[in-house]
């Protein structure tokens, strides 16, 4: 048993600092996921290598049709389905086909960007971290908070924040961009001469955006 006070990390670093194809995928990942540092990636990692050990050990196992074998796997399949990470249909097989990227995910940071409250992935770093997002009535300030399916559907802007009224600058700049996506559906409907004043006041909402917020990047 360690020292309460220097609690063990809870994820591993990488054997090697200085792989190059290691470090251009993180740095890819950090990008798409907008994370503040590599660190993030590593504990997705090792959060991933637990389920696959997990689920390896009970693929190898002599039977896991009855008895405590079955309870396990099923204990496993709802856990992960109740994180969103796999579905209810899914088997161990699926278990093993997760990536980090499945589990960065299933961030309260991501997911508020997937819901729509947010123009980026950094934007919505910054939304969560300033307070700006609840979880039902419970806010939230942890962009990497692990969002269960339950809590999926009531991620919400906090009653206090002004991002409620639909003519704060963010909003508009969000709704701009879901109107300019639905134009890209079909290009054949895109009107270029109709459409470039729309996404010139669209680009300058989105450019006015983060200046609505104190602070920079958290």
């Amino acid at each position: 048993m360690g020292e309460p006070k220097f609690s063990r990390p809870k994820f591993d670093t990488p054997p090697h600092p200085w792989k190059k194809a290691r470090i251009e995928e993180e740095h890819l990942i950090q990008a798409n996921h907008g994370l503040k540092n590599m660190r993030e990636i590593w504990k997705a990692k090792s959060q991933l290598r637990r389920h696959r050990r997990q689920a390896m050990r009970l693929i190898g196992m002599v039977d896991t049709t009855e008895g405590h074998g079955m309870r396990e796997k099923d204990d496993l399949l709802r856990s992960l389905h109740h994180k969103g990470l796999i579905t209810k249909e899914a088997s161990l097989d699926d278990i093993l086909s997760l990536n980090a990227e499945d589990i960065l995910n299933r961030r309260l940071q991501a997911q508020v960007y997937y819901k729509g409250l947010a123009c980026s992935l950094k934007q919505a770093r910054q939304l969560v971290t300033h307070g700006h997002i609840c979880i039902g009535d419970q806010k939230v300030t942890i962009p990497s908070y692990p969002v269960t399916r339950d809590e999926e559907e009531i991620i919400q802007y906090h009653p206090s924040s002004e991002l409620n009224n639909p003519d704060h600058d963010i909003r508009k700049a969000i709704d701009g961009r879901r109107e300019m996506a639905e134009y890209a559906v079909d290009e054949e409907e895109v009107d270029p001469e109709a459409t470039k004043p729309f996404a010139d006041e669209v680009a300058e909402a989105a450019a006015a955006a983060p200046s609505a917020e104190d602070g920079g990047e958290a």
